[in-house]
C-alpha cells in the first residue's frame, strides 16, 4: 500500500484539477524504471486507464494505481510533497530503499 501525506493529497488535488482530471474518477499512476544516478527512478503521472497488471489503492480520497513490477518495489512507501526553499516537488518516503541519491528521484535496493 502507498501512503498519501496532507501535504501531498493538497498539491495532488490542485494539480489534477488543473490539468482537467478528476480527483474522484481518474488516479496517480506511481511506477519505478531502471535508471537514475542510484539505478531506479520513480514515476507519478495522472492516468484514467487502469491496466490488466495495476492494482489500485485509495489514501486520503486520493486514488493510486502501480503495475504489479512496481509494487515490489513500493510497498509501504509514503507519497509527500515539499515545497520548502530547497526546491519543490514530489518525494517518495521508500522504507525499501537502501540508498537514494541526493535529488531524491532514484533510489536502489
Amino acid at each position: 500500500m502507498i501512503k498519501v501525506s496532507d501535504t501531498a493529497k493538497s498539491r495532488i488535488t490542485q494539480l489534477m484539477t488543473d490539468e482537467g482530471f478528476s480527483v474522484a474518477k481518474d488516479f496517480v499512476r506511481v511506477g519505478v524504471k531502471s535508471g537514475g544516478c542510484s539505478g531506479l527512478s520513480y514515476e507519478l503521472k495522472f492516468d484514467n486507464e487502469m491496466g490488466e497488471d495495476d492494482k489500485l489503492f485509495e489514501d486520503q480520497e486520493v486514488k493510486i494505481a502501480i503495475d504489479k513490477k512496481s509494487f515490489l518495489y513500493l510497498v509501504g512507501t509514503t507519497l509527500e510533497y515539499s515545497g520548502g526553499l530547497n526546491g519543490k516537488g514530489f518525494v517518495f518516503n521508500n522504507p525499501n530503499a537502501n540508498r537514494t541519491c541526493g535529488c531524491g528521484e532514484s533510489f536502489s535496493l
